[in-house]
């Protein structure tokens, strides 16, 4: 079991000193994809880096902007392209002439016709001025965020180590209040899968998810991240061992505890685990592997 933390004390666009180094101010924009809403990251002081400015909502930038008054805002660095993460960078930066670190996205995502969302839009716009896609360093007096990329939950995702706090600001790659989502076509389960080992290596001693509280016991949620998708493979190689299926056959059987409207992002996830394993050399397709295709133990 994963031992989810979901409590968190906030309000919406409140300053709140969360660590040495860092604040956070929270936009109000809950919902299925968000939680309680994105957390915002303002790391250090005088001179600062915003982590995830968020969605583009005129409340939530006063917000910001109030946060930092009389104070420079150096860097503003950006997890992902997801519409509750990077919009408001462009209009933060037109305030503030701050630097927008990020990944760009390599093309246009084109999401499958008729496939269920299981994430907030894409915001195709955005547009780092500094790529940091291969790694880099972010400093500014007494603090440097180095980015580490995590592909999976999406290509261009990139995480941010506070070296003197050795922690991590894991944006949507790991969340204490849920598992993450991997959806094809930008959604990458063995990216993703490498890129949590990546995390489990760099021993951080807390994790800041853009939404949701932190992690502090770092090791044995991580722990139980990686076997939950572990577990969810050796599902499907035993359900298969029966014989050829499809993902609409497997999901009523593998997924009999959730309410089956979720059975078609249930799909989606299955998708992404069946892409896996079909590189693997685990299991056969009946062509590329899709939402469609029959599956089959190699």
């Amino acid at each position: 079991m994963i031992p989810y933390v979901r409590e968190l004390d906030f309000e919406y666009g409140r300053i709140d000193q969360v660590s040495p180094l860092i604040r956070r101010v929270i936009a109000n924009n809950p919902g299925p994809f968000t939680y309680l809403g994105t957390g915002t990251y303002i790391v250090g002081r005088g001179e600062v880096a915003v982590i995830d400015p968020g969605p583009d909502l005129p409340d939530h930038l006063e917000a910001i902007l109030a946060a930092v008054a009389g104070e420079r805002v150096a860097a503003i660095a950006v997890t992902h392209h997801h519409s509750d993460h990077s919009p408001l960078a462009a209009p933060l930066k037109a305030r503030t002439g701050a630097i927008i670190y990020g990944c760009a996205l390599a093309a246009p995502v084109a999401d499958e016709p008729n496939a269920v969302r299981l994430e907030a839009d894409h915001d195709d716009a955005f547009a780092p001025d500094v790529s940091l896609c291969a790694g880099g360093r972010i400093a500014g007096p007494g603090w440097t965020l180095e980015a580490i990329p995590t592909p999976g939950h999406t290509s261009n995702h990139l995480s941010y180590a506070l070296l003197e706090e050795n922690a991590l600001f894991t944006g949507d790659h790991v969340m204490g209040w849920s598992t993450t989502v991997i959806a094809p076509p930008d959604g990458d389960m063995t990216d993703y899968m490498e890129s949590l080992e990546r995390v489990r290596a760099g021993r951080y001693a807390t994790l800041w998810p853009t939404h949701g509280p932190p992690v502090r016991e770092v090791a044995p949620f991580l722990d139980a991240y990686v076997a939950h998708r572990l577990e969810r493979q050796a599902q499907i190689l035993r359900a298969l061992e029966a014989g050829p299926a499809r993902i609409a056959d497997l999901v009523p059987r593998l997924y009999t505890e959730v309410d089956p409207r979720l059975h078609p992002a249930a799909a989606r996830s299955m998708l992404a685990a069946m892409i896996d394993l079909v590189r693997r050399g685990t299991v056969r397709a009946d062509g590329a592997p899709g939402p469609a295709s029959e599956y089959r133990l190699a």
